[in-house]
């Protein structure tokens, strides 16, 4: 029997990725959507054919999960609430931009005893996850170093959004960052910030390893400079991540169907559960706490 998910959100990310990819995904079934804008949520509706909801706690009540693509500050606290009603839950990152949000999330699944799986898209890419697959088999890596440098605020941009000129690229693509690099060289357990030209935040990582690792991360780049890379190197030399396969909404079905898997399970988890989603929280929180603290 399919899992029935309803979707939270109703812009461009929601449609073209969440709604593709739940449609998509055999094991799940997209059983209706809410949004913040009524006429909105009514039109993607009528495009999908599900009901569209006007009340959302109504949706919670009706679904087995919620897929949740709205800003992360509007997530934590409808994430909150679905977790308390016993829905399972695929999040968006980050899961919240501030600690305290994080862990009230996190302890609301576990008390809960729901599935949970955040979506950082890389960790669901299947050739990216295929390498990392391969990295995470060796111990004997020295270090990582990475560049994701996006273009959100470019003319014409579906991701030229309030929450992103607040928070920029340390908080959008940095949880991607922090989850490859978690992923490829084991748990973070120290980050240091320091900033660069615009949004440019250059991350320092030390691992629970002893390994150390780097990663530039922006949102504000030149279309032009605009790149993803992440490189490990040790005694087997060096290896390089693929690109993506472009199909964010495929990564989207994958996570779909692990949170589904995940939910059969007596004690639901997942690598990339609200666990991690906490703890890219707190990396961030520490990274955004000292740029603040730097003189300007």
């Amino acid at each position: 029997m399919s899992m029935r998910v309803g979707l939270v959100g109703n812009g461009h990310w929601a449609r073209v990725t969440h709604a593709a990819g739940l449609r998509s995904e055999p094991s799940v079934e997209l059983s209706g959507i809410w949004g913040r804008d009524s006429a909105k949520t009514a039109a993607l509706a009528a495009e999908l054919g599900v009901p569209g909801y006007e009340r959302v706690d109504q949706l919670f009540a009706d679904v087995d999960a919620v897929a949740f693509s709205v800003p992360p500050q509007v997530q934590a606290e409808l994430a909150l609430r679905a977790a308390r009603a016993g829905k399972h839950l695929l999040l968006e990152k980050p899961i919240a931009v501030s600690v305290a949000e994080a862990d009230r999330l996190a302890e609301a699944v576990a008390e809960a005893g729901v599935a949970s799986v955040v979506f950082f898209t890389a960790r669901f890419d299947a050739g990216q996850r295929q390498w990392l697959d391969q990295v995470a088999q060796r111990s004997d890596w020295d270090g990582a170093a990475g560049l994701w440098l996006g273009s959100a605020f470019a003319a014409g941009s579906p991701f030229d959004t309030p929450w992103r000129h607040d928070k920029g690229g340390l908080w959008d693509v940095g949880p991607h960052a922090l989850a490859m690099l978690t992923g490829a060289l084991g748990p973070i357990v120290e980050i240091t910030a320091r900033p660069g030209r615009r949004d440019l935040v250059h991350l320092i990582l030390r691992h629970e390893s002893g390994v150390s690792s780097s990663y530039a991360v922006s949102i504000d780049t030149p279309e032009a400079a605009s790149e993803v890379s992440l490189e490990v190197w040790g005694a087997a030399g060096r290896s390089m991540m693929p690109g993506s396969s472009g199909d964010a909404s495929q990564a989207l079905a994958t996570a779909a169907r692990e949170l589904a898997a995940a939910a059969r399970q007596p004690a639901p988890s997942h690598p990339c559960d609200v666990r991690l989603g906490r703890s890219v929280v707190r990396l961030l929180a520490d990274a955004e706490g000292q740029l603040a603290r730097r003189p300007r």
